[in-house]
């Protein structure tokens, strides 16, 4: 894992981090933010190259698909950073039926997704609601049941019985994301929310027997020294999937006048990730740049395409809510092209089955990402 070094901050040498990482060498706090603050474009482009080198070495050229089902956009929280934000009155707010859900997550299947991600806002219909949490367990279990894939739900923060409950219906994944690791920022972002709590959450799934995806978000405030912190909890958590998105200002939210940062910041994030975390899986979101960015976040490194969503069905993104979406651009037909330009392909869904098979036999053992040998 990440180690401090000594307070005077030596001078580093690209190539010779780079080697370090592709020999599987542990990276110091100074060497990983060396790497972060690269501006150069032939070094970024070394960069870059190691990453894709170390993706290739785990996963081939084999690129997982997700399916997106955000079903509902009511929320009880106050996220400054969030359209779907409790106030916000801009905002588009659906709660999509249980049979609904299902058609969604069978077109999906039969279009190629490896994965349906059940995403939702925390929303008061079911965590106010006497055994509310029931309803969600058997609409994720049914999913499971109908589809035959792997499945990831994003409910927030739930009582350890209900993540419990998740794995007994067949869940795979849960996906919590607490955008930073700086708890002052942590605050700023969710406001009345615990930073304790939303952290041990993705512990408790682990226990559980659920895979953990953990995540911050890029250009809120943060400094380079916190996104470095964050890569260190990740490793900590033993996550197995971890994620970087940009932020994107929306309308009817505090944060509606801050600008969205340079998206190679978001893209050497995503490439140092690769170099700590070389045999886990890398989003690269459609909600941020649609198909335009999907490219540039392969080349950094990404080995997972989410957030593909069937057109005219209603549904939206989270930080894009409609963009690409109706057009039939978020789908694996509209991404397969990008692929193929790029030499990859996407995986079987046995390559994807087996690869969470694997790491669910592997739950409570340690992670290879969590501590780089010398």
């Amino acid at each position: 894992m990440l180690y401090v070094m000594a307070r005077i901050i030596p001078s580093f040498k690209l190539e010779d981090a780079l080697e370090k990482a592709y020999k599987r060498r542990r990276l110091s706090r100074e060497e990983v933010a060396f790497l972060l603050g690269l501006k150069g474009e032939g070094e970024v482009a070394q960069l870059f190259h190691v990453a894709r080198s170390l993706r290739q070495r785990y996963f081939g050229d084999k690129i997982f698909l997700y399916g997106f089902i955000y079903f509902s956009t009511h929320c009880r929280n106050y996220c400054t950073f969030c359209s779907y934000r409790a106030p916000n009155k801009l905002c588009k707010r659906y709660r999509k039926t249980d049979s609904e859900v299902i058609e969604v997550a069978r077109e999906l299947a039969e279009s190629g997704v490896h994965l349906i991600d059940l995403t939702l806002g925390e929303d008061p219909f079911y965590y106010v609601r006497d055994n509310g949490f029931e309803s969600l367990v058997e609409l994720a279990g049914r999913v499971k049941v109908e589809t035959g894939l792997p499945v990831m739900i994003s409910p927030g923060v739930v009582p350890k019985q209900v993540l419990s409950d998740l794995a007994d219906v067949g869940v795979d994944w849960y996906a919590c994301y607490q955008e930073t690791h700086n708890q002052q920022l942590f605050r700023r972002l969710r406001p009345e929310q615990n930073y304790d709590s939303r952290l041990k959450e993705k512990y408790l799934a682990k226990e559980s027997g659920l895979l953990v995806e953990e995540g911050i978000l890029a250009g809120v405030g943060e400094s380079q020294a916190d996104i470095v912190t964050s890569m260190q909890a990740m490793q900590d958590l033993g996550a197995h999937q971890v994620r970087v998105m940009s932020f994107i200002p929306q309308e009817g939210i505090p944060m509606s006048d801050w600008p969205s940062p340079p998206r190679i910041h978001e893209m050497l994030i995503i490439a140092v990730l690769r170099l700590l975390f070389p045999d886990r899986l890398i989003p690269a979101s459609l909600d941020i740049d649609g198909v335009e960015g999907l490219q540039e976040r392969l080349k950094a490194g990404a080995n997972v395409i989410t957030s593909l969503i069937p057109p005219d069905m209603g549904l939206t993104g989270v930080a894009q809510a409609s963009l690409d979406v109706n057009d039939g651009y978020r789908t694996v037909r509209g991404v397969l092209p990008l692929l193929e330009e790029l030499g990859l392909s996407a995986a079987t869904r046995e390559d994807y089955i087996g690869w969470v098979r694997n790491e669910k036999d592997n739950l409570g053992k340690r992670d290879i990402c969590a501590e780089l040998t010398e």
